[in-house]
């Protein structure tokens, strides 16, 4: 059941219920929690320029600020390479951007990734390519891959969510480090994308049983 998780991304309902089912099968918590938050979301979105530099936008502000910034970017024909190449400093500050992130956002822009390309690489490649960008952190990659190139077996474990997801889930005594959930994780594979769909819909569900959202 786990083969197919090895040659082809995610790209369906489907797939994602495959790689749920060999979870539940896998670790009796995981059936647990499907159990409770029912089918996972596909939660896949189209890559390139511009899904990468909206993640830019969000780093580190709310997101009804990255929602609003975003828009002003869109509306200024500012979502793809060559107009942030053309842009000046004034334009990019006009639509919201601080000066890290203008930095970030020709970084990402004078760096003429092929992203056709980026979705035949392999998760290690893909992960160099994008932090070798200033501005691009392992994290944010790591989440380009699972949720814009649909890989299967990439996974977040610096992510809060997810290790407070885990803490949660698997009853630990403290929110567990980044190493140690990455070394949870390798238990997972090769499913380990939808593992973090379903630790992220699981911690929204438990957020929300304790009223805490």
């Amino acid at each position: 059941m786990g083969g197919r998780a090895l040659t082809a991304p995610i790209q369906t309902d489907a797939d994602v219920a495959r790689g749920a089912a060999w979870l539940a099968a896998h670790d009796p918590r995981f059936a647990a929690a499907l159990a409770q938050i029912g089918p996972l979301p596909l939660r896949l979105a189209p890559d390139g320029f511009s899904a990468l530099f909206n993640k830019i936008v969000s780093q580190q502000v709310s997101v009804a600020s990255a929602a609003a910034i975003w828009g002003r970017v869109q509306a200024a024909g500012l979502d793809d390479a060559a107009a942030v190449r053309a842009a000046t400093d004034d334009d990019l500050r006009a639509v919201g951007l601080s000066r890290p992130k203008l930095k970030y956002a020709r970084a990402l822009a004078e760096a003429r990734i092929d992203y056709v390309a980026l979705r035949s690489a392999s998760d290690a490649e893909v992960i160099a390519t994008l932090t070798a960008v200033s501005g691009i952190g392992v994290w944010t990659a790591q989440v380009y891959a699972m949720f814009n190139l649909g890989r299967v077996d990439v996974f977040a474990p610096g992510d809060l969510a997810l290790q407070e997801a885990a803490r949660m889930l698997f009853d630990l005594p403290a929110r567990p480090t980044a190493k140690e959930l990455e070394a949870m994780a390798a238990d997972w594979s090769p499913w380990r994308a939808v593992a973090a769909r379903l630790l992220f819909t699981y911690y929204r569900y438990a957020k929300q049983r304790e009223g805490l959202s």
